[in-house]
């Protein structure tokens, strides 16, 4: 997995939305790094300079999670405090219920946390929205998020 780090001291992971990157906290690693922090921001996977696995489930939230207990474990970190932006925020609050020992505090930014619930995200969101277009839908239409974000990927 890619990550972006910056400075020494207490660790923060700052987990980046969709359609975003670690870049995303390009202003906020130096910051933190100028504060005292370990700021690491990683390419969640399929994202960026991270790998991109073929199969749909590896991308479900024990792999995600998974990923960032790795990202610690080869840092030799025993804990971390974690920011996540966007679907970041899911992943990271799926890791404090998952592994509490390892996280030092969890932030959300821009998503209320929101427990699991008896419906798949999917149908919870097609009946929230109705027949409105939601970006999280109209990117699950297979190729369709290659072809738009890649149409012009400077401006993307």
């Amino acid at each position: 997995m890619h990550v972006e780090e910056r400075g020494s001291g207490h660790p923060v992971v700052l987990c980046h939305g969709f359609p975003e990157l670690s870049y995303s906290w390009r202003h906020q690693l130096p910051a933190l790094a100028a504060a005292g922090y370990h700021a690491m921001a990683p390419d969640q996977r399929g994202y960026g300079r991270s790998p991109i696995p073929d199969a749909v489930e590896d991308y479900d939230i024990v792999h995600l999670t998974d990923d960032l207990l790795r990202l610690l474990d080869e840092r030799g970190l025993e804990r971390a405090a974690f920011a996540g932006h966007d679907w970041g925020a899911l992943v990271v609050w799926s890791l404090a219920l998952r592994a509490p020992d390892r996280v030092a505090g969890v932030a959300g930014l821009s998503v209320p946390y929101q427990r699991r619930g008896v419906m798949g995200s999917r149908a919870a969101i097609e009946r929230a929205s109705g027949d409105a277009w939601f970006y999280i839908l109209h990117f699950q239409e297979p190729g369709l998020a290659d072809a738009e974000l890649n149409r012009d990927p400077a401006t993307t």
